[in-house]
């Protein structure tokens, strides 16, 4: 059972948080939202892509808060002369950011370079990756076991509709978000959705968030903090899975022979890493 990661977190939600303004970053730890992300690619000119990241990386000159927030910079894509910038500036710095956020990843070969890099420098920085295209999703699969610093993917669902030419709306999209989904579990990763992008349609966003859960995503992003509560609820589990959880859990990590029977059933290593994941989320909330 040692493939189990029992030092899992709750990604329930994720906020952006623009590299230019550090100023919003606080505010966006204090929104609630598991993840804040803060934002060096799509949200930033080309103009402004040097400040933005000489002000992001300065983010993490200090130690932060063991708080339960996890902290991610998106990064440009790797195949740009901005995402090669990104990289350098990390690879050199003393205080890197503890996760990098990679968008528009095509196949393995791309973050396993990163993966090097990084461990070159000396760095434990995590990755997220972003599956937002055509051959992103043809290597999903692929993608997601091809490092062991992968922590989460992303269904990058706006750019995806946009490669497929068709509407991004959940029926057209469901081929692609379980093709995400399916690439994710098998990696043992947390696999979270695009955010819903009417703010003013807090029940279209809700209905998302149930289907992206019931189809396995892990979470679901947000373009304001006022989504964030109704994502941490759709996203927390009820009061007897987390029960249920810690019971697994107990039982297994009691008999210490890597297996665990309850109530006559063997437990598999895909409901064990569940368990651990309601757990986390349960440790967040104080539950």
């Amino acid at each position: 059972m040692s493939s189990i990661n029992t030092n899992t977190r709750p990604r329930r939600s994720f906020i952006f948080t623009p590299g230019l303004r550090p100023d919003m970053f606080p505010k966006a730890l204090a929104s609630g939202a598991d993840i804040v992300c803060v934002e060096l690619e799509d949200g930033i000119s080309p103009k402004d892509k040097a400040e933005a990241r000489s002000k992001a990386l300065a983010l993490f000159a200090e130690p932060h808060a063991d708080d339960g927030i996890e902290r991610i910079v998106r990064i440009n894509s790797m195949r740009e002369r901005f995402g090669i910038q990104d990289v350098n500036a990390i690879l050199v710095s003393n205080t890197p950011p503890p996760a990098l956020m990679m968008p528009k990843v095509r196949n393995p070969d791309e973050v396993v370079m990163l993966d090097q890099l990084l461990s070159e420098a000396g760095h434990d920085t995590r990755l997220h990756v972003i599956i937002e295209t055509n051959e992103g999703l043809e290597a999903a699969y692929d993608i997601a076991g091809c490092s062991a610093r992968i922590d989460a993917m992303f269904f990058g669902g706006v750019d995806m509709a946009a490669e497929l030419r068709c509407q991004l709306a959940w029926e057209p999209l469901l081929y692609a978000r379980s093709r995400v989904v399916h690439a994710a579990a098998a990696a043992g990763l947390d696999v979270i959705d695009v955010p819903y992008l009417d703010l003013d349609d807090p029940d279209g966003m809700r209905v998302a968030a149930e289907q992206a859960r019931a189809l396995g995503f892990a979470g679901k992003g947000s373009i304001h903090p006022k989504q964030i509560a109704a994502l941490n609820e759709v996203f927390t589990p009820a009061a007897d899975q987390i029960a249920q959880a810690r019971r697994v859990i107990n039982e297994f990590e009691a008999a210490d022979t890597g297996l665990v029977v309850i109530d006559g059933k063997l437990i598999e290593k895909p409901v064990l890493r569940e368990m651990y994941r309601v757990r986390a989320i349960a440790d967040r909330m104080g539950l």
